[in-house]
């Protein structure tokens, strides 16, 4: 059974990133399953491929909104540092052998949520902007294709 259940407010219309958000969403879950078959090895993988990938998120979201010129761009980025001092801290440990799974779990699914209706809601429309006239001027492709190959293929 899911832990977490994506939820149509949580779209920002920007699909690229909605899919990575319900990428990290599946991987809660999947982190959530794992601890349920009680196998500490594979908890540790899906929390180490759950922090990668957040990561990999993270720089793609503020080059997206760097490239927007999003005002808040370093305030976004400062919220993105201080999770992921913290989620850091949860692997650590995690990998020193603390039961830290369904705090993390807990934070994850609360952090996650708000941030995506708060944070990320706030950059959307300057973004979706940004990328409608971008793929207007640059029908082949450019910089949002080879960052997305880049970072996630």
């Amino acid at each position: 059974m899911a832990l977490l259940t994506w939820q149509d407010d949580l779209n920002t219309g920007i699909e690229v990133i909605d899919d990575q958000h319900r990428r990290i969403v599946s991987m809660i879950n999947q982190l959530h399953q794992a601890q349920a078959r009680g196998v500490a090895l594979v908890v540790a993988d899906v929390i180490d491929e759950l922090v990668d990938y957040t990561l990999s998120h993270f720089a793609f979201e503020e080059e997206l909104m760097e490239e927007a010129g999003y005002p808040f761009c370093a305030a976004h980025r400062r919220v993105h540092e201080v999770f992921t001092k913290r989620v850091s801290e949860y692997r650590l440990r995690f990998q020193a052998g603390e039961d830290v799974v369904d705090e993390l779990k807990s934070m994850l699914s609360r952090w996650l949520f708000n941030h995506i209706r708060n944070d990320d809601r706030a950059y959307s429309e300057q973004v979706r902007r940004h990328l409608d006239r971008f793929a207007r001027e640059h029908e082949q492709g450019g910089w949002l294709a080879r960052t997305v190959k880049r970072l996630f293929h």
